[in-house]
C-alpha cells in the first residue's frame, strides 16, 4: 500500500510547506514570467484560492532561500533568468510583507494600528529609528532607510489589500476613513519607485471610483491576463501530474472508479476561469480538503457566505435564477466593484461565486455563471437563511421533506413546506421595484429557486417552450413539474396553469415517459405567502 503523503491543509507558508515535505503544486514558473514582465503587480482572486501561498513563495524567493526551491521550475531557470536581467542568481533583497487578512476592522483605529504594528516590526528588524508618527511618512522613511543601510532595493508584498474595505462596507464613514488611509499608504509605492525592486498586491476585489491606486498607477493588473489564468488554482494537468495517488485513494474510499471520481471532482470543484482564453482551474482549497478527508462536501463554504456579498445582492434586487450561466457583462464593469453601486455582479465575480463561461469578442462582453456544483449548491443553501430569516434546522428539514414529496408526486406536502419557509420572510426583506411597485413575484421566484435547487434535482428557470416560457421546471426520475408563479393581484392559479398550457410545453416535454405536473401558485400580498395553488397531472 502506498504511503499516504502530506497534503497542504490550511498551509499558506511556502517555507513551512517545503520543510515538512508537503505536496506542492509548482507555480514557480510564474515568478519567471513576472520578473520578465515588470516590477509592480496587482492580482485579484477569490478567498482561499492560494494567493497567500503564492505571496509566501515570492517572499522565500526574494530572500534567496535557494534550498526551498530544489526540484522546482525556478531552480532550473534561475541562472538563465539572472543573466537575462543582468544580476546575480538568487539575489537576496529585504522583504516587507504586509498582511491585512484580519477578521475585524470594526473600530476607527483598527486599520491604523495594524499597519503601525507591522511597520514597527520591520523597523525593529532593520534597525530603523522612527522620526514621524504619520503612517505614510513612516512607510517612506522605512523603505529609504532600508535601502541606504543594505544598498539593496526593497521587495513589498501586500496580502488581502481590500479586507479593511470589504469588512466595513456597511459603515460608510469608517469605510471612507479606511480608504483614505490605504490610499495614502499605497501611494508610497509610486513615491519610492526607485527604492523598490518588486511589488505584488493581492485581494479579492478591484475597487473602482475610490482612487485607491490613483497614486500607485505603476501597478500592472494581471487578474484577467491569459498568461496568468492558472497562477492560483489547479489545472487538470496539475492534478494528473501531482495528485493521482490521492485521487486513487478517494476513489477507493467512495467505492468508485478513478475515471468516475475524476469526473465528480471536475463537476463539483473545477470550472473557474479568469481570462478570455485561460485554462479552467479547480478550487485548490476544496480539492485538497476532499482528498484529505476522502469525502465530498461544500468545503469552500466552511466559513459561510460573506455577509457583504449577500447584502449587496439583496440590496440591488438581482434575480437569483439569472445567475445560472446567463449573466452578460462588459469587461470594464466586470473588473470594477463600485462601492454603493447598483450592480452586484462584479462583486460576485471577483469573490468567486461567478466565473467566466464565455467571451463575446465582438461585443467585448462576457457570459458569467456558477463555476461548479459546489459553488452553486453552497451559495444557494447559504443564501436561504438571509432571504427567509429561517434558521438552518428548518431549512434542512424543509429540504428533506420537499425532496421526498417531489419524488412521490405529493405536491400538497411540497406546498405546505414551502409555506413554512416563506412564513419566515421578514417584510422588510421583500424589495420594491421602480416607484414603489412590488417585486414580490420576482423575490419569491428567487427564494423558491434556491430552495428547490439545493434538493440536488434538475432545476431550470425561465424555460423556453414553443410559444412561451415556464417559470420553473423540476425533473425527477419519474416526474416533470412545471411551475408558474403569480401574485394574486395579477392572476389566479388557474390563470397560471392556462399560461403553462399556452407556452406550448408539450412540444418540449410531450415525448417524455415521465408524468407531467402543471402547478400554478399565486402569492397573497397580505399574508406574504402562498395564497392558493392548483395542480393538473397529465399521464
Amino acid at each position: 500500500m502506498t504511503e499516504q503523503r502530506s497534503l497542504p491543509i490550511d498551509t499558506q507558508t511556502f517555507e513551512k510547506l517545503r520543510n515538512k515535505g508537503t505536496i506542492y503544486i509548482d507555480k514557480t514558473q510564474y515568478i519567471e514570467k513576472l520578473l520578465s514582465l515588470g516590477s509592480f503587480f496587482f492580482l485579484s482572486r477569490p478567498h482561499r484560492f492560494g494567493k497567500s501561498l503564492f505571496l509566501s513563495t515570492l517572499q522565500a524567493y526574494f530572500e534567496g532561500k535557494k534550498h526551498l526551491f530544489e526540484g522546482l521550475y525556478i531552480a532550473a531557470h534561475e541562472e538563465e533568468l539572472a543573466h537575462r536581467l543582468r544580476r546575480e542568481p538568487w539575489e537576496e533583497s529585504p522583504v516587507l510583507y504586509f498582511d491585512f487578512n484580519a477578521k475585524y476592522y470594526e473600530e476607527n483605529d483598527t486599520l491604523k494600528k495594524r499597519i503601525d504594528s507591522q511597520l514597527r516590526e520591520f523597523e525593529k528588524r532593520y534597525g530603523v529609528i522612527r522620526e514621524d508618527e504619520d503612517i505614510e511618512d513612516c512607510f517612506i522613511y522605512l523603505i529609504k532607510t532600508i535601502y541606504q543601510k543594505t544598498q539593496k532595493q526593497v521587495v513589498i508584498l501586500i496580502d488581502e489589500y481590500d479586507k479593511p474595505l470589504l469588512l466595513t462596507l456597511q459603515d460608510p464613514e469608517l469605510n471612507e476613513a479606511n480608504r483614505s488611509l490605504l490610499r495614502a499608504f499605497y501611494e508610497v509605492l509610486k513615491h519610492c519607485d526607485r527604492y523598490i525592486r518588486f511589488a505584488f498586491l493581492t485581494g479579492i476585489t478591484k475597487f473602482s471610483k475610490t482612487n485607491l491606486f490613483s497614486g500607485a498607477n505603476n501597478l500592472m493588473d494581471i487578474t484577467l491576463l491569459d498568461n496568468y489564468a492558472a497562477i492560483c488554482g489547479f489545472t487538470e494537468q496539475e492534478l494528473t501530474d501531482n495528485l493521482m495517488p490521492e485521487i486513487e485513494r478517494l476513489a477507493k474510499a467512495q467505492k468508485s472508479t478513478v475515471a468516475k471520481t475524476r469526473a465528480t471532482l471536475k463537476k463539483k470543484y473545477d470550472g473557474y476561469c479568469f481570462s478570455k482564453k485561460g485554462e479552467r482551474v479547480y478550487n485548490p482549497f476544496s480539492l485538497i480538503k476532499v482528498l484529505a478527508n476522502s469525502e465530498y462536501d461544500y468545503y469552500w463554504f466552511e466559513s459561510a457566505t460573506p455577509e457583504y456579498v449577500v447584502k449587496s445582492l439583496m440590496h440591488n434586487v438581482y434575480p437569483i435564477p439569472d445567475l445560472n450561466d446567463e449573466v452578460e457583462i462588459d469587461s470594464d464593469s466586470m473588473q470594477n466593484f463600485r462601492y454603493g453601486g447598483t450592480d452586484s455582479i462584479p462583486l460576485l465575480f471577483q469573490s468567486g461565486y461567478l466565473t467566466i463561461k464565455k467571451h463575446l469578442p465582438k461585443l467585448g462582453h462576457f457570459i458569467l455563471g456558477f463555476p461548479n456544483e459546489e459553488v452553486r449548491q453552497g451559495f444557494l443553501k447559504n443564501l436561504l437563511p438571509y432571504y427567509t430569516a429561517v434558521d438552518d434546522s428548518l431549512i434542512s428539514k424543509s429540504i428533506g421533506n420537499i425532496n421526498r414529496a417531489l419524488l412521490s408526486g405529493d405536491i400538497a406536502t411540497v406546498i405546505e413546506w414551502v409555506k413554512k419557509v416563506l412564513a419566515g420572510i421578514h417584510y422588510g426583506n421583500i424589495p420594491s421595484g421602480e416607484e414603489g411597485q412590488p417585486l414580490r413575484e420576482y423575490y419569491y421566484q428567487s427564494v423558491l429557486y434556491a430552495l428547490f435547487y439545493v434538493l440536488e434535482m434538475q432545476v431550470q428557470v425561465e424555460v423556453i417552450c414553443a410559444t412561451g416560457r415556464v417559470d420553473m421546471v423540476i425533473t425527477t426520475r419519474k416526474r416533470v413539474y412545471l411551475f408558474e408563479f403569480k401574485v394574486m393581484t395579477s392572476g389566479t392559479p388557474q390563470d397560471a396553469i392556462a399560461q403553462l398550457k399556452e407556452s406550448g410545453y408539450l412540444a418540449k416535454f410531450g415525448k417524455t415517459k415521465r408524468s407531467i405536473h402543471l402547478v400554478g401558485i399565486s402569492f397573497d400580498e397580505k399574508t406574504r405567502n402562498v395564497g392558493a395553488w392548483e395542480e393538473e397531472v397529465l399521464r
